[in-house]
């Protein structure tokens, strides 16, 4: 396909997939149109880029759902000055919607494989506020704290501390799937002066967040 029919087919997963479920943010549903999804799926899957679906990425990972994706950015309430955290680079497609709506994304990923082709990939993007590295992401990137907002692509069995600790004492969000290896629910979190204030959002399955404040490998 040409680069307008790939266009295309993104407008019309905008439109059917995203803002048919409530997703209202202009400035979320334009970066999902914008961001090439189809350049962070494997060769083979390419013709699905676009589905209503996760889609797999190698090494027991997925790329996620278009719809969960639009939600969970929209769930962290970005400016274009803020400072973004993410935990679970992947494929970098959601590091690269992070990108076009914040100032800074440091996005933390725990295999070489994908942390080396996702940052040569947001690079050839032309993605220069993408900062990646490959280490334990439930220990977030302490040194670049505080965060506007953090996102974690992968299930916890809570929150992590060292999350909560990195966020903005002035606001700061976390949007992070929250319950066992099979089922979570989005738990969106903001901290305050006088503490954390934490919501459920819906329910979901991400693959399991491995680390020492994760699950164990």
């Amino acid at each position: 396909m040409t680069d307008m029919d790939w266009a295309a087919q993104r407008a019309r997963m905008v439109r059917a997939q995203i803002e048919s479920r409530g997703v209202r943010s202009p400035r979320v549903l334009a970066a999902m149109g914008r961001v090439p999804r189809e350049r962070f799926v494997p060769g083979a899957l390419r013709g699905r880029a676009c589905a209503d679906h996760a889609l797999a990425i190698g090494h027991g990972q997925t790329i996620s759902q278009p719809y969960m994706v639009a939600l969970m950015t929209e769930a962290l309430d970005l400016s274009p000055a803020d400072r973004v955290l993410e935990i679970g680079t992947g494929s970098g497609y959601q590091c690269a919607v992070l990108a076009e709506l914040a100032a800074e994304v440091w996005s933390v990923e725990r295999i070489p494989a994908l942390a080396e082709e996702a940052s040569a990939l947001l690079s050839e993007l032309g993605y220069a506020n993408v900062h990646v590295r490959c280490s334990d992401g439930s220990l977030g990137w302490p040194e670049q704290a505080p965060f506007d907002a953090i996102i974690v692509t992968a299930a916890a069995p809570a929150a992590p501390p060292p999350l909560l600790d990195q966020l903005s004492p002035r606001g700061g969000r976390l949007v992070v799937p929250v319950g066992d290896r099979e089922l979570q629910h989005m738990s969106v979190v903001r901290r305050t002066p006088d503490g954390y204030q934490t919501r459920p959002s819906i329910g979901c399955r991400f693959v399991p967040l491995l680390g020492d404040e994760g699950w164990p490998d």
